[in-house]
């Protein structure tokens, strides 16, 4: 499993012209869920975002976590984070898993980070989405469940 994750001032989501998903400061996640994922990858990913330390204070750029700000996460699902485009001009997406167990691992990994109580928005899973971003650094930083 991959996540792209963006800390942000705020972001949005929109699907037909319409704003499904919005936040203030907090992280924008991009998650790529692979053929070979599973439940402990997405709740690896889950804590691992959750309590990484990307916000500033006084003393450091990155000091505070998410959950100590109390950060506001917009995740959206991302296939195009398992694009192998090594060969060819065209990428392959042959790592990233079907759909319908996809779904099922996203659920999780959404389920994984409300439980923490932060403020949590998504985007619609398998729908063309317009996401606005305020990326705030810029700071962006790309997380694998299996680079541990």
């Amino acid at each position: 499993m991959k996540a792209l994750i963006q800390r942000v001032t705020n972001a949005s989501v929109s699907v037909s012209n319409k704003v499904i998903g919005s936040i203030g400061p907090g992280l924008l996640v991009f998650v790529g869920i692979a053929n070979d994922d599973s439940e402990n990858d997405a709740r690896y990913l889950a804590n691992k975002i959750v309590n990484l330390r990307i916000f500033g204070n006084e003393a450091s750029e990155f000091a505070l976590s998410a959950l100590e700000i109390q950060g506001e996460i917009l995740i959206i699902s991302q296939f195009t984070l398992l694009a192998n485009s090594r060969k060819g001009r065209r990428p392959s997406f042959t790592e990233a898993a079907p759909p319908g167990r996809a779904k099922a691992l996203y659920d999780s990994f959404v389920d994984q980070v409300r439980s923490t109580s932060l403020r949590v928005e998504t985007g619609v899973f398998q729908e063309h989405m317009m996401v606005e971003i305020y990326n705030d650094g810029p700071v962006t930083l790309l997380l694998e469940s299996k680079i541990k």
